[in-house]
């Protein structure tokens, strides 16, 4: 019987991302959630306090699809499939957007739910002076490093997704690194709690 055997090309493809200009010195890069698109999450980042004095970029990850029965376009970063091939390539897509800003001294990456991930590994893979993340863990795939930058990490305490087991199993790898928490009463969602939050940490830089 002959074996069907998985082999795989490399091919390019075009992302997107939204721009809101601001200071050319100082980008915020944020990463939309399993099943929602750049222009949701642009609407977030445009609310975090203090937003006005940085340029926005809402990156959409490279896999879209549509809301069942809607004509609304949504993403994905990645499945369980080829993974290994799907993080590269979205640390690479990433790498292409931060090259988009010459001008930057101070690039911070922000990411929710999946795209919490995803600012991760960009944060590992790329030079940048913050990283803030809502309502996802840190992947298996992301070491600890001396490297990486202060972070701020918040979760709901209702949040079914990031779990507290997650966020305690998660706790071993921020020992000893600058991680500042926000814990608030709410579900996997953008509190205004965190918005106050990310509003304060954003003025470190």
């Amino acid at each position: 019987m002959t074996m069907v055997e998985t082999r795989h090309v490399e091919t390019s493809v075009h992302g997107r991302y939204l721009l809101r200009s601001g200071p050319e010195e100082r980008v915020l890069i944020g990463f939309h959630g399993y099943a929602e698109n750049a222009e949701a999450h642009m609407a977030e980042l445009e609310k975090l306090p203090g937003a006005g004095e940085w340029t926005l970029v809402a990156v959409q990850a490279l896999h879209p699809f549509y809301v069942r029965r809607s004509p609304e376009v949504v993403a994905s970063w990645m499945t369980r499939v080829d993974r290994e091939h799907a993080i590269a390539d979205n640390v690479a897509y990433v790498r292409r957007v931060v090259e988009q800003f010459p001008a930057a001294r101070v690039v911070v990456f922000a990411g929710f739910s999946q795209g919490a991930a995803m600012a991760w590994r960009a944060a590992a893979a790329i030079r940048s002076a913050g990283l803030i993340v809502l309502g996802g863990g840190v992947p298996s795939d992301v070491e600890r490093s001396t490297d990486l930058p202060p972070a701020l990490v918040g979760r709901g305490a209702r949040d079914d997704w990031y779990t507290e087991e997650k966020l305690k199993k998660d706790l071993k790898f921020f020992d000893g690194a600058d991680v500042t928490f926000c814990f608030f009463d709410g579900g996997h969602e953008w509190a205004e709690e965190f918005r106050r939050a990310a509003g304060e940490f954003l003025k470190r830089f």
